[in-house]
């Protein structure tokens, strides 16, 4: 017996999935409507099934709608962003992926996929609300929230150090800069000491761009100009709100390809144009991006520009993860335990060597902000004005580590054994482990073909 799919099953199916469905004949009526989608929308399913599409959303029209645009060219939309007021006047955000429904060559209609994001615009548009105002204060009042310095990158690796000295020389300069380091490893930190230590007198803005969608990462960097698009009001970006200081883009490997062409040309010619805006206007902003994946590794996965990568890596700044500068363990373990014997009220002096060498046969994936979080635990549970193995209760569990070898070679026996360990929990599930031991998928994928690539050598 074949077994088929009936439409009460596909209609529960459609019902299941996590997104916003409508469904329009050839004519623009409604022949199906999910309940996501009337969620999304503020409305009823009832609003909507057997309206035109332009009935059901007034305040779209067929210049502006992604629906009526694949209804007349037959050509497919993929994640494009639409903001629109529903029939009862709430403003509402998308992300759609619009395709035409064909049959037999003739078109029956178009099927549009919505995913909300009203909430993050709102979101988005109250912190650019805040930024401007806090833009707006005298040079007296202003504060950037930049409180690192170079005094505070705390090493004694040599490649370590020669960073931190490219960075030191990079301050006094105006040419864009690239940082590279896995998470955790200080890359906000290293910047804004560029930044404090630079002439520059405009502010220090960061912004991530894997946080939002591809629309409103654009508005915030460059502004929207009253009436662009419905909702939108004048207001000013982040470039204009870091003129004559440093704008920060943090993952600028998940930065949308056409977002990073608009970048390319701000760098080119230091002119932006808010979205709807006629008129262009001159910045002067230094750009500093940073990455958390090798940029080879995004450039083959075509997720960052080669022509912008070469603009940005005029000064290239490589931080070295904490499990190739394993000397720099003790020094920022006796930081941190100064930084929390403050916050606990605590007076702990030191910590034992078993303890010590527990901490140093770790891989540390996290970097040094894995590093801290595990001191501060261990200072939560310490009594006493020492911190002993026990006090590190959340490692002790682990398998224990080979200790005759060299240090280094501790440390990249211990990162394969967890690579391995992940991959075997996952069943060789790259994504899931790269999800379980805290890295990028790609930067896993990297480690295993390097690994491989040793191994046949």
């Amino acid at each position: 017996m074949r077994n088929t799919l009936t439409e009460g099953m596909f209609e529960a199916i459609l019902e299941s999935i996590d997104e916003g469905i409508h469904v329009v004949d050839n004519y623009g009526i409604t022949i199906y409507y999910n309940e996501m989608a009337a969620k999304h929308d503020g409305l009823f399913v009832e609003d909507v099934l057997g309206k035109h599409y332009l009935e059901a959303f007034p305040s779209l029209s067929k210049e502006t709608s992604t629906l009526s645009h694949v209804l007349t060219t037959r050509n497919a939309i993929f994640n494009k962003d639409q903001t629109y007021r529903n029939m009862k006047g709430k403003l509402i955000s998308t992300v759609n992926t619009t395709l035409p429904i064909v049959v037999k060559g003739h078109l029956e209609g178009a099927v549009e996929i919505a995913r909300d994001i009203s909430r993050i615009k709102t979101l988005s548009d109250k912190v650019m609300e805040l930024q401007s105002k806090m833009n707006k204060k005298t040079a007296k009042e202003f504060d950037d929230g930049t409180s690192y310095t170079f005094e505070h990158i705390l090493t004694s690796d040599p490649l370590f150090k020669q960073v931190k000295e490219r960075a030191m020389k990079a301050a006094t300069l105006h040419s864009p800069v690239l940082v590279y380091g896995e998470t955790g490893t200080g890359k906000e930190l290293l910047v804004q000491s560029i930044h404090n230590a630079s002439k520059r007198s405009g502010p220090f803005i960061a912004q991530n761009c894997a946080a939002l969608p591809a629309s409103i990462l654009e508005s915030i960097l460059f502004g929207t100009a009253k009436g662009s698009f419905t909702g939108a009001e004048e207001r000013e970006g982040l470039f204009e709100l870091a003129d004559g200081g440093t704008l920060f883009l943090d993952e600028i490997n998940s930065m949308p390809i056409d977002v990073q062409a608009k970048l390319l040309r701000v760098l080119e010619d230091g002119v932006i144009r808010r979205i709807g805006a006629g008129k262009t206007r001159k910045v002067d902003v230094r750009i500093i991006a940073a990455m958390n994946e090798e940029p080879e590794i995004a450039l083959d996965d075509k997720r960052l520009r080669v022509d912008l990568y070469y603009r940005l890596n005029v000064i290239y700044l490589r931080i070295p993860p904490l499990r190739e500068r394993c000397e720099d363990i003790p020094e920022l373990m006796n930081h941190f335990i100064k930084k929390y014997n403050v916050k606990f009220n605590k007076q702990i002096t030191s910590i034992e060597k078993n303890a010590e060498l527990l901490l140093c046969q770790r891989s540390w994936q996290g970097n040094v902000r894995e590093l801290e979080h595990v001191i501060q635990s261990a200072m939560n549970f310490a009594e006493g004005t020492i911190l002993h193995e026990k006090d590190f209760s959340m490692l002790l569990s682990e398998p224990s580590r080979e200790v005759g070898n060299s240090l280094p070679e501790i440390l990249r026996q211990t990162e394969l054994d967890h690579i391995q360990h992940a991959m075997k929990n996952c069943h060789g599930n790259v994504k899931k482990a790269a999800e379980q031991l805290g890295i990028p998928r790609q930067t896993l994928q990297y480690k295993l073909t390097k690994r491989k690539r040793q191994s046949a050598e």
